[in-house]
């Protein structure tokens, strides 16, 4: 009988787990180069089909499935690296990348401890020295190391990342592209790491110069989701509170006739 408490409750887990993810999604609706999240669910017959197709283990064996639980396992969260739309800010420095690849920036913790980061945020400007850097203060790398620029020289960045001051070529931005997303991983707010220690090629994005690219995330589509989210879970309570007042007869009741 509490079978169906237990079962109840994994549809309250994931549901929560969905909730988070989607609300995450929709306070960074309006954050630059932001790239939404969704999550994955495993219900109880997906995993039993795949465990009768597991053709590792021998036909001849009986293949134990563990604890009976026919309720929802909370599976893998992924993002969602689809191009967003593009703002015009007519910046100079404000730079979107059309196509697949990143921004390298060159990344400072509390501790001073320097490494890679990668971002698709573009909203650079430059610093007291006359270096590119981001909204962070950390540095915009080039194919040969920070970029430092003249504030006072006219400044130009075309579409492939060559930036020139008064017509003259001066450096060119370092653009770079995984030919596998699975092994990047959040870190702070806009960042993304690779999970293991990887040089990166140059991607051929194309780089737009006075433009941002704006989160992917749709609004209308989240608030949607929010809504069905928000009836699964009333329902998973719905259950849990029958079972409970199920419980409460067969104690309190059944046990005095």
């Amino acid at each position: 009988m509490l079978k169906g408490l237990y079962t109840a409750y994994t549809g309250l887990a994931n549901e929560q787990n969905r909730m988070d993810i989607l609300t995450n999604n929709l306070a960074n609706a309006s954050t630059v180069g932001y790239k939404k999240e969704g999550a994955t669910s495993q219900a109880f017959d997906d995993i039993l089909s795949y465990k009768i197709k597991d053709a590792s283990e021998s036909p001849n064996n009986a293949k134990p499935m563990g604890t009976l639980n026919m309720g929802v396992k909370i599976g893998e969260n992924y993002t969602d690296y689809s191009q967003g739309s593009f703002r015009v800010t007519g910046n100079t420095y404000d730079l979107a990348l059309a196509g697949e690849g990143f921004f390298e920036i060159e990344f400072t913790n509390k501790n001073d401890e320097v490494s890679t980061k990668y971002t698709r945020d573009g909203s650079f400007t430059l610093d007291k020295d006359g270096y590119l850097v981001n909204a962070d203060g950390d540095y915009v790398m080039g194919t040969r190391g920070r970029i430092k620029l003249d504030p006072l020289k006219e400044t130009k960045i075309d579409d492939n990342g060559m930036i020139s001051q008064n017509g003259v070529t001066v450096a060119a931005l370092r653009i770079v592209d995984f030919p596998d997303y699975d092994i990047l991983e959040k870190y702070g707010e806009n960042y993304y790491q690779p999970v293991e220690e990887v040089r990166p090629p140059l991607a051929n994005a194309t780089v737009k110069s006075g433009y941002l690219e704006m989160s992917n995330v749709q609004v209308v589509s989240e608030m949607v989701n929010l809504i069905s989210i928000t009836r699964a879970y009333e329902s998973n309570q719905k259950i849990m509170q029958t079972y409970d007042n199920s419980l409460e007869i067969a104690v309190n009741q059944l046990g005095k006739i």
